[in-house]
C-alpha cells in the first residue's frame, strides 16, 4: 500500500508542476513584473496537496528552470537568478508551504482563505525584497519607494486577489479528493 501512496504523491507533484510550469505562459505583460497564472497554481497546490507536497511542486518547477528548461516567464537557467523577478519564483516554495501549514486538511472559507493570502504575503514580500536587492545592488539602478510598490505589488495584487479567490473555491472541492 506504500508503494501506490508514493506513486500517488509523485504523480501529484509532478501535475501541480507542470500547471505552475504552465501557468508562466499564461501571462498580460502590463509590468515589470508581468501577471500570469503561477500564482493561482501555487495557491492551488498550497491548499490542496498540503505543505510537503506543495513545497516539493515548487521546488520542482524552480529546479527544473533553474537547469535550464525555459518554463519561467523570460525562459530558464541560473542566469535567470539575476533577474529582478526570481524572488517571486522563490517566494513561491515558501508561500505554497505556509499555505499547506494554514489549511491543513480544513476545508472551511476562513481557513483557506487566512491560507490564501497569507501564503500570498510571503511571495509578495520576497519578491518585492529580492526585486529591490537585484535592482539596486547588481544593476546599480535606484528605485523610489512607491515606484517599487507599484510595479512589484499594486499592478498586479488586483488579479492576485481574484485568483487567489478562485483557487479557494476550486481547493476546497479538490481537497476532498486528493488528501
Amino acid at each position: 500500500m506504500k508503494n501506490k501512496s508514493s506513486i500517488k504523491t509523485i504523480t501529484i507533484c509532478a501535475l501541480f508542476t507542470a500547471l505552475i510550469s504552465i501557468g508562466a505562459f499564461i501571462r498580460i505583460p502590463i509590468s515589470l513584473v508581468p501577471i500570469t497564472l503561477q500564482t493561482f497554481f501555487v495557491s492551488l497546490a498550497g491548499l490542496t496537496l498540503g505543505k510537503k507536497r506543495a513545497a516539493i511542486s515548487c521546488s520542482l518547477y524552480l529546479l527544473l528552470g533553474l537547469i535550464g528548461l525555459p518554463v519561467f516567464t523570460q525562459g530558464g537557467g541560473l542566469g535567470y537568478m539575476f533577474n529582478p523577478t526570481f524572488g517571486y519564483l522563490i517566494g513561491f516554495v515558501t508561500g505554497a508551504y505556509i499555505m499547506g501549514i494554514i489549511s491543513g486538511s480544513s476545508t472551511s472559507y476562513k481557513r483557506l482563505f487566512t491560507a490564501v493570502f497569507s501564503g500570498m504575503a510571503v511571495i509578495y514580500l520576497i519578491g518585492t525584497i529580492y526585486y529591490y536587492i537585484i535592482t539596486v545592488f547588481y544593476l546599480r539602478n535606484s528605485i523610489a519607494p512607491l515606484s517599487l510598490l507599484t510595479t512589484c505589488v499594486f499592478i498586479s495584487l488586483p488579479s492576485d486577489i481574484i485568483t487567489s479567490i478562485l483557487a479557494v473555491f476550486i481547493g476546497k472541492r479538490l481537497k476532498k479528493h486528493i488528501l
